[in-house]
C-alpha cells in the first residue's frame, strides 16, 4: 500500500505539472471544479470536488481511492489504466520519479582577461549573452503561473425562450495567448475561437439543458460557468442540422399520451426513414424537494416506428443533473450492441458489457423505472431489475427530464419522487 501511495503522490505531481496552475496548496474550490470537469471531458468519468480534495489532502480521509477513481486519474494522464501507470513508473518494486526538467539557467563562464585581437569576440559573446538573457527573462515572465483571480468568465441569457443567445463576459488577457476558445458545453464541436484580449462573446443555444460552458486557453480549461436554458413545461424538438425543428404544445399532445406520429415527422423533416433521427420531449427546470441521492423515476413509453422507418426503434430516458446525467436506453432486441448507459458517473457501453436485458419489443408500451439510493443506481424494466451500478459521486441536483425517440414515440405517464418528499407526476 505504501508504494501505491507513492504512485498516487507522483500522479498528483504529474497532473499539477500538466495543469501549470501553480502551487496546489493554494488551490481553491473553483480549481477543483475545473479539474473535475477536465477529467470528465477527457475520460467521461465524473470525479466529485470532494473526491479530488481528498486525493490532494485538503480533506482528511483514511481510505485509498477506489479502482475507478485511480483509472480516471491515469486516463487523464493518457494511460490506459492505473495498472498501466504503475507499470510505467514502478521498476522492480521501486517507484521511479520522472526525469527532472532541464534547467533554463544560462551558465556564465569565468572571466578570462582577453588580449586585444580577441576583444571583438568578447563584445560579440557579451551581446549574445544579453540577448539570451532577455529571451530567458521574457520566457520566464510568459511562463509565470497566472493568478486564477485574474481570469474572468461569466454568462447572461438574453431571453427565456428557444433558441436563446448567451452573452459571455471573459478576460484571459493574463495568458498572452492567441489560442483562446469558448465552448458551449461538453461537446467540442460547439467550440469557437475568441480574441485573447477580448472581453465579450455571444453564442446561440438551440436546445434546453444545464450546460457547463468553458473558457479554454492553450488547450486547457481555465474557468467554467453554468448556462441554464429552461423550458416552459414540455417542449418537443426534432433533431435537425443546423437548426432543430420546434413542435407546438398542440402537436405533441395526443389522446392519452405525449408524442408525435410518423406522418408529422415526415411532414416536418421531409424524410420517410428515421434511423439516427431523434425527437425529444424535454421538461427542463428545477424540481424542488427531489433529492438526487434518493429518488425514483417511473415512466411508460414506446417507439411507434415501423421496421422500415427505424431499424432499432430506440428510446432514451434522461434525468439531468447540474453537470452530469443518467441516460437509460431501451431498444429492439437485436440492437443492444449499439447502445450505452450513462450512470451519472460512468459510461457503460454495450460493446463490452452484456446489456441484452435492455432489449425489448419497442412497439408495445414498456414500463421503465430507475431508483437512486445509498449511491446505487438500479434500473427496472416491466418490474424486473435489469441493472445495478454503484455511483462514485452524486448528481448534484435534478434540473430536467427528457424522453428521446429514434423516430416517432409516445409517453403515457411519468412519476418522479423522493420517498417521503416531493412528487412530480403526469398522466398524459
Amino acid at each position: 500500500m505504501e508504494k501505491e501511495k507513492q504512485l498516487l503522490l507522483l500522479c498528483r505531481q504529474l497532473i499539477e505539472q500538466m495543469l501549470n496552475w501553480g502551487d496546489s496548496n493554494i488551490w481553491g474550490n473553483d480549481d477543483f471544479e475545473q479539474l473535475s470537469q477536465q477529467i470528465f471531458d477527457k475520460t467521461r468519468v465524473q470525479l466529485s470536488v470532494s473526491t479530488l480534495k481528498r486525493i490532494w489532502g485538503k480533506v482528511r480521509y483514511e481510505s485509498f481511492p477506489n479502482a475507478a477513481t485511480l483509472n480516471a486519474l491515469a486516463g487523464f494522464l493518457d494511460y490506459t489504466s492505473w495498472r498501466d501507470f504503475r507499470q510505467h513508473y514502478q521498476v522492480n518494486g521501486v517507484v521511479e520519479q520522472p526525469a527532472e526538467t532541464i534547467s533554463h539557467e544560462i551558465p556564465i563562464p569565468p572571466a578570462i582577461p582577453p588580449s586585444k585581437p580577441h576583444m571583438r569576440y568578447v563584445w560579440f559573446g557579451s551581446a549574445v549573452l544579453l540577448v539570451l538573457g532577455a529571451l530567458f527573462f521574457m520566457s520566464s515572465k510568459r511562463n509565470k503561473p497566472v493568478d486564477p483571480a485574474s481570469i474572468k468568465f461569466s454568462s447572461k441569457k438574453v431571453s427565456d425562450d428557444l433558441p436563446n443567445s448567451v452573452v459571455f463576459n471573459y478576460d484571459a488577457s493574463a495568458f498572452h495567448s492567441d489560442s483562446v476558445f469558448i465552448q458551449q458545453s461538453w461537446d467540442p464541436n460547439r467550440r469557437e475561437q475568441v480574441p485573447g484580449d477580448g472581453k465579450q462573446f455571444t453564442s446561440i443555444y438551440y436546445n434546453p439543458g444545464y450546460f457547463i460552458a468553458k473558457l479554454i486557453v492553450d488547450g486547457y480549461v481555465k474557468k467554467t460557468t453554468s448556462v441554464f436554458i429552461k423550458t416552459k413545461g414540455w417542449k418537443g424538438i426534432l433533431d435537425h442540422q443546423p437548426i432543430p425543428v420546434y413542435l407546438s404544445p398542440e402537436e405533441i399532445k395526443g389522446q392519452g399520451f405525449m408524442g408525435i406520429d410518423a406522418k408529422l415527422m415526415q411532414q416536418k423533416l421531409g424524410i420517410p426513414v428515421f434511423n439516427n433521427t431523434w425527437v425529444k420531449f424535454a421538461n427542463i427546470r428545477e424540481f424542488p424537494g427531489i433529492n438526487a441521492d434518493n429518488f425514483t423515476m417511473d415512466c411508460t413509453l414506446r417507439n411507434t416506428s415501423t421496421p422500415g422507418e427505424s431499424a432499432c426503434a430506440k428510446a432514451d430516458l434522461t434525468i439531468l443533473g447540474n453537470g452530469t446525467a443518467i441516460v437509460i436506453p431501451i431498444v429492439n432486441k437485436g440492437c443492444i450492441s449499439d447502445m450505452g448507459i450513462l450512470t451519472g458517473t460512468a459510461w457503460v457501453s454495450g460493446k463490452d458489457h452484456d446489456l441484452s436485458a435492455f432489449g425489448t419489443d419497442m412497439s408495445q408500451f414498456q414500463n421503465l423505472r430507475c431508483t437512486v439510493k445509498d449511491h446505487f443506481l438500479r434500473i427496472y424494466l416491466n418490474d424486473k431489475q435489469i441493472f445495478e451500478f454503484k455511483q462514485a459521486d452524486t448528481m448534484g441536483r435534478i434540473v430536467g427530464i427528457r424522453f428521446e425517440f429514434e423516430g416517432p414515440g409516445e409517453v403515457k405517464q411519468y412519476k418522479l419522487e423522493t420517498p417521503g418528499g416531493a412528487v412530480y407526476a403526469e398522466q398524459f
